[in-house]
């Protein structure tokens, strides 16, 4: 390490009452994190030892197993043997019991291979925990340093008695940092949507505005409108009242005169028009007078005329 690192931590634990942070060299963060990992992986070699004596115990334990069910076998063998010289007139019965433990010879056996093969998965595991730990070691000595350089800012410090409260220092630290950040981005975030939202509010805002005013000017023009129709339509109702009181006046006259004629018509009727006081009826019964009129005066005309021309031709002889 640098001088100039050793002087700010001992400035840093001499300043230690004005609870100041660590400021250590610009790569101080790089040794904290390698100091983690050594941690980190003296309890992964210790976890590695731990587990080679399991492994170890396990495979023991497991070749004792298979050398007693071996020496079980062969007693068993043995016993069938001895039962098949000495019970031969039982001989289906034996072959039942012969299958049956044919069947289990064929059952351990079975077991014996899989064991076999557990031996050979449980070897090359041993092999690869031996090679994890020779990796483990190169790396322990590698960031041996790191080591040594945190136990002396604990030597320095009265703060923390133990390395990982260092560590937890630091992260602590860190993730107060990222919080801060991520809770600035978020804040600049909001923000900016304020923004936006606003804008789009005082846009839709002033639309609305120039809208109505549109809408009150349209409004505006057609009140004029209506008013000017007003006027006309108040007018022309002027007129229909006084054309009305003319036309009701005539129509009066026109109704008496009706009436006086359906008079006329009843008198020459001699009885045979009912009398009647709808305006309607009384033409319609004028009408029929005058069409009956009208016939009766032509054929008076016509017999008159046949009557002058015979006349004319008497004459004539």
């Amino acid at each position: 390490m640098s001088g100039s690192g050793t002087v700010n931590l001992k400035d840093y634990f001499k300043n230690f009452d004005e609870k100041l942070i660590v400021r250590a060299p610009h790569n101080d963060d790089a040794d904290i994190t390698s100091a983690t990992r050594l941690l980190e992986e003296r309890r992964e070699m210790a976890e590695v030892e731990h587990a080679l004596v399991s492994q170890k115990e396990e495979f023991q334990m497991r070749m004792e197993s298979l050398q007693q069910r071996t020496e079980e076998l062969e007693r068993k063998e043995k016993q069938l043997k001895e039962s098949l010289l000495k019970f031969d007139k039982f001989l289906k019965e034996n072959d039942a019991k012969r299958a049956r433990a044919i069947k289990k010879t064929a059952e351990e056996r079975e077991m014996c291979r899989i064991k076999d093969k557990e031996i050979v998965k449980l070897e090359t595991q041993l092999e690869e925990l031996l090679s994890r730990r020779g990796l483990l070691n190169t790396k322990l000595e590698k960031h041996e340093i790191f080591a040594t350089f945190m136990n002396k800012v604990l030597d320095s410090s009265e703060e923390f008695s133990e390395v990982r409260e260092i560590i937890d220092r630091y992260n602590t630290l860190v993730a107060t940092h990222l919080d801060l950040l991520d809770r600035e981005q978020k804040n600049q975030d909001n923000s900016e949507q304020e923004r936006t939202r606003l804008l789009r509010f005082t846009e839709e805002k002033n639309n609305q505005i120039l809208h109505y005013n549109n809408q009150l000017a349209q409004l505006q023009t057609k009140l004029d409108k209506a008013q000017s129709n007003a006027v006309k339509w108040e007018s022309k109702w002027t007129h229909i009242q006084n054309t009305a009181a003319k036309k009701t006046l005539l129509l009066g006259r026109i109704k008496i005169a009706t009436h006086n004629l359906y008079q006329l018509v009843c008198k020459h009727s001699r009885g045979s028009v009912n009398p009647t006081d709808n305006t309607v009826v009384q033409l319609e019964r004028i009408q029929t007078f005058i069409q009956d009129l009208t016939q009766i005066t032509n054929e008076i005309r016509r017999q008159e005329a046949e009557q002058r021309e015979k006349e004319k031709a008497k004459n004539r002889e």
